[in-house]
Parts: C-alpha cells; structure tokens; sequence
C-alpha cells in the first residue's frame, strides 16, 4: 500500500510526458531503440535520466559536428579557397586568429588591426571568449598549426556551451524533458555549432529561460544581460517579457529582470566603453554600414531587381520599419489572444521576426532559434521541417561560395539556386512561425498545454490572472468549451481560470 508521502507526490508530481506516446513521429522514431516506451515503463529507476542522456547525445552529435568540418582542419581552409566550401566545412575561427590581429598578440577593441578592419566587430563578450581561446593556444610552430589548435580551443569552449543549452532547455520544461532532445538531434545545430562563436550568448540565453521559468527574475536578468553582451539578439527578449507581464501585472517582476540585465550588461561594456570607446563602438557602427549581405530576402531584391533606392540607408530603415511592425504584431497577439501566450513562444517569433527582417542571415543564426523552437512548438515534425530547409540553405551557401570563387557552374550553385536556397530557408522559417501563431489563437492545439500545463517557462507568469486584456480575450466566451486532457479547461480569460484544480 503506497505511503502517504507517495500519495502527496504523486499529485504535486505530474508524471512527465513522454514524447513516444503523444508525438507520431517520435514514436515511429523510437523503433530504432525498441520503440515507444510502455504504459508500465519504470521511470526514474535507471542512470539513464532524461537529463544525462540529452546532454551526452548533444555532445556526441556536437563531436559529429566536429568530424564533418575535418576536411578544412587538414587543409581545406588554409590550400584552397573553394574547397571549404565545397566540403561545407567552412568556420571564421581561423581565419579571424591571424585575420583579428589574435595571432600578434593585439588587444581586442584597444589595439588597432591592419588590413579592411580597424577593431574588432564583435560585442565585448564574445571578444573577451575570442581572447581566452587565444591565450590557450600556443604562439609557436607555422600560422596554420596555431589556426588548428585555436579552432580546436574554440571548439572545446562551444562544446561546454552546447551542454549547457541541453541541460537548460531539458530542464526548464519540467514535465517535458525530452524535448531536449529535439536541440540535442537537430541537424542544424551540429553542422554550424563551430562555424562562429554564436553558442556563447545562445547558453546564457537558454540558461536567463531557465532561471525565469524558476521564478527567479533577478538571475534571468543579469544572465540576460550577459547574453547581449555577447551577441545583440538575446535583449529582443525583453520585448515580449514586458508585454506578458503587462497583461498579468507582474510589473515588478519585469522591473527586476530589467534592472538585472542593465546591471550586466554594463558591467562588461562600461569599462570597455570608458577607456576604448573607438573600438567598443565597432560592432554597432559595423551593423549599421554593413551592406546587405548572404541569406536574406533584401539580398534576393537587389540581384533580382537592384534600384538607386535599395542602398544601405533606406535597407536599414525599411528592415527597422518591418521589425517595428512585426513587434506590434507580437503585441497586438499577445494582448488579444484567448489564453495568455507562453513566454517560450513570444520569444521564438520576435527572435524569427529580426532574422527575417534582418539584412544578413549568417548560417549559424539557426543556433539563435533552435532552443527557443524546441521550447515553442516541441513536436517532432514541425521542428523536422524546419531543419531541412535550414540544412538545405547550409548546403545552399557553401556551394553559392564555391560557384563564386572558383567561376564554374559544375562546382557549386549559381546566384539562381542560391536565391531558391534563400526561399526555402524564409519559408521554413514562416511556417514555423505560422504553427506558434496558430497555437497562440488556438490553445487547444497548443501540445505543452494539452498535457495540463499552462506556462512552464513563464515562472510567475505561470497560472497567473490576466489584469490587462483586449479585444475578445476581454469577453469570456458565453459556452465554456472543454477539451479532453488532464487538468485543462477553457471557459475563462486568466490562465488560472482556464486550469481546473
């Protein structure tokens, strides 16, 4: 007979849904392993917790990752301008060692380069990974041997990055550990893990989700901060933060992780600002006179139907123009929508809005999206899509790059395929976009609710009333519509209201 405390955890404890019963195509996947798990599967009685195993398969498929770039490490990138581009094992990593002064010892944002770059283009933090990577790598022996060892530094460091990704996003939706496994498996992330050094505010993003989904506002913020200070994206986040808790009222919330992610953001860039301003106002004078660039729809406007209008200024000022709106619209959806939207979810479409809207799309932007889409929308074949016509545009810029710099069609993909890569990477994107949307306007197909939660990211947003709505969300439908799942009903406005106890 089972004890009282048995009983008491079971009824605080939800059992943790296992993707193989509720997701096609993990089931069907599952037969390469025996198949999906039984309804009198022992759970928690193994070593192998959902945790270790995310985690060690997200470094095995890192290492994978790590192999398929060995035809650059033994030469491609150092004999051959074209081949690490017909091997798709192209990485900045060595070639900024020698290229961003690394390789002489130069201080980055306080010592001046040679060649097209006075400073160096990067936000502080990640110069500050950059320069660490540096000093492990010894300054003896031929440039290309240093370039290897530094890649190979660079690696180890990203590695860590990816584990800590796994472990957050495994973690942060308590009853859906699984899910990791969609970020610790998807095609994406292995092949562009080492292309740049993106992983590094990716891990102090996935980690700032973490700490939120705790409720700890404070930590979220100076993680946040952290994280753009490291690559700019990760602030966007604030945006639809400010919203969720507007229409909760959790201003004070907000504040602190506001507060938080000021606080460390200039603690890294304060200093930096104050004794090598030149050089720390680099990244974001780069950003704003860099010409369009690999990977976006501008790109496709101006082979395609290039005018005296499309110049660099009017481009920044239309891509803000269409961000602004996109930001609106995550606003008006939010403010709108039957059920307060997941935090998970609002931060997934306006980090999708500004690669969409942006100038430049660098393949290893991807890494931005991969842990908030397995936070979003985590089933199987949604997410699938969309990797396949991101590892499609991968594919689709190495051999554009190899048609480019070797002038032979039989060797890589004229400017017109590369326009049709462009395409298949925008509309993969969209149609993920399009399922969040759909499932923030219909709960009800919402998988994470379905399973009886309500927000496991949102940490005190989770279960809170809704003080602040508009339009129809304002007005409780007059017929309580009811769905079949455990703990979950519809018939109110606040998401405490839509849960039964």
């Amino acid at each position: 007979m089972p004890s009282a405390e048995t009983t008491r955890a079971s009824v605080h404890e939800p059992e943790p849904v296992q993707p193989t019963r509720e997701d096609g195509v993990a089931a069907h996947g599952s037969e390469l392993i025996g198949g999906p798990v039984g309804r009198r599967a022992l759970s928690g009685t193994s070593w192998w917790t959902p945790l270790r195993a995310v985690v060690l398969i997200a470094i095995g498929m890192f290492a994978l990752g790590m192999v398929q770039k060995l035809p650059c490490y033994d030469g491609g990138w150092f004999f051959g301008a074209s081949s690490q581009y017909t091997h798709a094992c192209y990485s900045d990593i060595p070639h900024l060692y020698q290229g961003r002064g690394f390789a002489d010892g130069l201080v980055p944002y306080f010592d001046k380069l040679s060649g097209d770059m006075d400073y160096l283009e990067y936000p502080v933090l990640t110069g500050v990974f950059m320069e660490v990577a540096s000093w492990v790598t010894p300054g003896s022996g031929s440039i290309q041997d240093q370039e290897q060892i530094y890649w190979m530094v660079n690696a180890g460091m990203l590695m860590v990055c990816a584990a800590v990704i796994a472990v957050c996003v495994t973690r942060t939706h308590a009853r859906r550990p699984w899910d990791g496994l969609l970020v610790a498996l998807a095609p994406a992330f292995a092949l562009t893990a080492t292309i740049n050094w993106d992983l590094l505010a990716v891990a102090l993003t996935a980690a700032a989700m973490l700490m939120w989904s705790r409720g700890r506002a404070l930590a979220f913020g100076l993680l946040l901060g952290l994280a753009t200070a490291a690559k700019l994206y990760p602030v966007l986040l604030l945006g639809p933060l400010l919203i969720l808790c507007w229409r909760a009222g959790k201003w004070r919330d907000f504040g602190t992780a506001f507060g938080g992610a000021a606080v460390a953001w200039l603690a890294v860039n304060l200093p930096v600002m104050l004794f090598a301003f030149e050089g720390w106002s680099k990244f974001y004078t780069f950003s704003q006179e860099r010409g369009v660039d690999f990977g976006s729809f501008w790109l496709i406007l101006t082979q395609r139907w290039g005018s005296p209008f499309l110049t660099t200024d009017n481009i920044n000022t239309l891509a803000t123009v269409l961000m602004l709106l996109s930001c609106l619209g995550v606003a008006a959806l939010t403010m709108t929508a039957p059920r307060r939207p997941r935090f998970a979810q609002l931060a997934f479409l306006i980090v999708a809005a500004f690669i969409l809207t942006n100038k430049v799309y660098s393949p290893q932007y991807v890494l931005w999206l991969v842990p908030l889409a397995a936070l979003a929308r985590p089933r199987w074949r949604d997410f699938l899509v969309w990797q396949a016509c991101e590892v499609v545009y991968f594919l689709g810029i190495w051999m554009y790059l190899a048609y480019t710099t070797s002038g032979d069609a039989h060797k890589g993909l004229p400017t017109e395929g590369y326009q049709a890569a462009i395409a298949v990477h925008l509309l993969g994107t969209l149609y993920l976009c399009a399922v969040v949307v759909r499932d923030i306007l219909m709960p009800e197909r919402d998988v994470v609710r379905l399973a009886g939660d309500d927000d496991p990211t949102g940490g005190v947003l989770d279960g809170a009333e809704d003080v602040f709505v508009l339009g129809a969300a304002a007005r409780p439908p007059r017929h309580a519509a009811h769905i079949e799942g455990p703990q979950v009903q519809w018939g109110g406005t606040g998401a405490a209201g839509d849960r039964s106890p």
